[in-house]
């Protein structure tokens, strides 16, 4: 069965001003569309094509036979977890017992926005800031390229694309605001709280 790009899980003009439809008709409708048919044409005729998105990620990590499937099953899984964790009411501080979670691992909301912000501006070149858990810990959790925590056995909660694609149309250069707008404005706690939630149960 092939994968398939799935639709946006809000409207492309749901977001403005901080992302606005033509940054999404772009990202989603040509960058991601492109990295799963790529992955369809890469997979074909191999085992990877009977596996799921993340079974692919976990076989091709690290291997240098198989980068270019990795890449781009990695970003297929990353750009799909990425429009889940946007909302049109998102933004701000998560519900006080997730606030908690963060303000045990961090020290509190403003040192975790601080660090994530940080992460951001630091990742040099093309790639993704994580916020992810292994255990009881959460994590910042900054990779290039097509990067995924799930390579290292952690559980992804929220995601960042930091490729250029995802902000220039609308930022141009200014990566920094546009995280800042992500964290203040579009963060859906909800989807964060469910993947942690879930991860909490399976432990």
């Amino acid at each position: 069965m092939a994968f398939e790009l799935p639709p946006l899980p809000f409207d492309k003009d749901a977001l403005e001003p901080h992302m606005s439809a033509r940054t999404l008709e772009f990202h989603h409708g040509k960058h991601h569309k492109k990295y799963v048919d790529k992955l369809n044409e890469l997979v074909k005729g191999t085992k990877f094509a009977k596996m799921d998105l993340t079974e692919v990620i976990r076989e091709t990590a690290g291997s240098a036979a198989h980068k270019n499937i990795f890449n781009n099953a990695a970003q297929t899984w990353n750009h799909t977890f990425f429009w889940n964790c946007l909302s049109p009411e998102g933004g701000g501080k998560p519900d006080a017992k997730f606030a908690k979670h963060i303000d045990d691992s961090f020290g509190s909301y403003d040192k975790f926005v601080t660090a994530f912000k940080e992460a951001a501006a630091f990742r040099f070149g093309s790639g993704w800031v994580w916020l992810a858990t292994k255990g009881d810990k959460l994590e910042i959790v900054s990779m290039p390229n097509a990067g995924n925590p799930l390579t290292d056995g952690r559980t992804c909660l929220l995601t960042c694309d930091v490729w250029e694609h995802a902000y220039y149309l609308d930022y141009q250069n200014r990566r920094e605001d546009f995280v800042g707008a992500f964290l203040e404005h579009l963060v859906n706690w909800n989807y964060v709280i469910e993947q942690w939630e879930t991860e909490r149960k399976a432990a």
